[in-house]
């Protein structure tokens, strides 16, 4: 009986990741992103800061450089708890504002945007578009030059490229590059060649004003973007990803760091995913909706984490202790031509995303401790499936400046 459902639980699992593989397919061929109209929309450039003396007035410079018009835009700084200098180094720049916030009993980046859109709807002036950044970031100098195409076109929610701004400095942060390259290639573009909805990943986020001010942000969970995209979708607003407009985030580069990071990540997937999964996938099956079902399978991905580090646990372990007599693989009843081919495109996958990235040849060096990093999810995983009801928001430290010009003359 153990053996029958174990058996029936790889298989669930084995062909949700077989659907994924399938997408992937879907991302080798990239269609250049279009910027046909002139630049018409006014923006509000929003940048959520909780103490980031070090890093905030490099993105404010960085802003300020865009290549759009400046009467267009306006650049407001979320100063959200701060107890360093971010105020004073945000006032410092002449035509930025410094919007303070004081909140101790509600931390995180959701509330301060939730609060920040209040305070923008009573300002005088109004917005066409919202941007959303990390103090932490760096913007491609036509960012604002693509979204304006993409608000024009009609679509409402826009998430840019995300790219890391320091692969080089550890194993740690060229990890987290290799896996946004892996992301914005092969599961951003194929949904987006698809039709499908995309997911928004938390900055270089653009949204039309309107919707936001009718719906609401709404969003105060430990991730708020994919709960903002959940939310988007069941009312039929499907994000769209903008390949072409890059934004460069700063990874952690301590284990310790990322592990932090990543947990305060899965736990929030998992509270989006117990709130939203059932509902979206019940709503896609009567809608008759691939876009509601293939997001609602992506929300299940938590889950997909925590059933692989068990079932390979329970495999490895009957291998191990009793020489695999136990416990059948589902990998073993796949025939030979057809398990040979899925495993090589598995394996596969991550040079040839980083391939179509155009990543320096000494970065493919990073692939073994890329596939270390891969594993460590799995204990993270099951960690925050346990721990999944703490909302405790974790700041990550950041000790230096990286600018625009640093990443680029990498690049080349």
């Amino acid at each position: 009986m153990f053996n029958t459902i174990m058996l029936v639980f790889q298989v669930v699992f084995a062909l949700l990741g077989l659907y994924q593989l399938f997408l992937t397919c879907f991302g080798w061929h990239r269609k250049k992103e279009d910027l046909s109209h002139p630049p018409q929309k006014t923006f509000a450039l929003l940048v959520a800061a909780h103490n980031e003396e070090q890093v905030v007035g490099a993105l404010i410079e960085n802003l300020l450089k865009l290549k759009y018009p400046r009467e267009l835009f306006d650049i407001f700084v979320i100063c959200d708890n701060c107890t360093d200098r971010t105020v004073d180094i945000v006032n410092s720049y002449e035509g930025v504002y410094a919007c303070v916030r004081n909140n101790k009993n509600q931390r995180g980046k959701g509330y301060a945007v939730e609060w920040m859109l209040k305070e923008l709807w009573k300002m005088p002036k109004s917005y066409d578009g919202v941007a959303i950044f990390d103090a932490d970031n760096l913007v491609a100098t036509d960012f604002l030059q693509y979204m304006n195409n993409d608000l024009i076109n009609g679509h409402q929610v826009i998430q840019g490229y995300l790219d890391t701004k320091n692969p080089n400095d550890s194993w740690i942060s060229s990890a987290n590059a290799i896996n946004y390259w892996f992301c914005n290639r092969l599961w951003q573009l194929p949904r987006t060649n698809l039709g499908l909805a995309n997911f928004l990943g938390g900055t270089g986020m653009c949204f039309d004003a309107k919707l936001l001010q009718e719906m609401g942000w709404g969003a105060t969970s430990l991730v708020e973007d994919l709960e903002f995209t959940v939310r988007c979708i069941q009312r039929g607003i499907y994000p769209k990803f903008n390949f072409e407009a890059k934004v460069f985030d700063e990874k952690p580069i301590t284990f310790q760091a990322s592990a932090r990071q990543r947990l305060r990540w899965m736990q929030g997937h998992f509270d989006v995913t117990r709130k939203y999964m059932l509902p979206l996938l019940w709503q896609g099956i009567k809608d008759r909706s691939m876009t509601k079902i293939d997001a609602a399978l992506y929300v299940f991905n938590a889950y997909n984490y925590l059933a692989g580090f068990f079932i390979a646990a329970i495999i490895w372990g009957d291998v191990l202790l009793f020489g695999g007599n136990n416990v059948e693989s589902v990998y073993n009843l796949l025939p030979f031509w057809l398990s040979v081919p899925y495993m090589a495109y598995v394996f596969i996958q991550i040079p040839l995303s980083m391939y179509m990235a155009k990543v320096p040849w000494k970065l493919y060096l990073r692939i073994p401790t890329f596939l270390l990093f891969t594993l460590s999810w799995w204990p993270i995983t099951v960690h925050a499936f346990f721990t999944q009801n703490n909302k405790k928001w974790s700041h990550t430290q950041h000790t230096r400046v990286i600018r625009l010009e640093d990443v680029q003359s990498k690049q080349l």
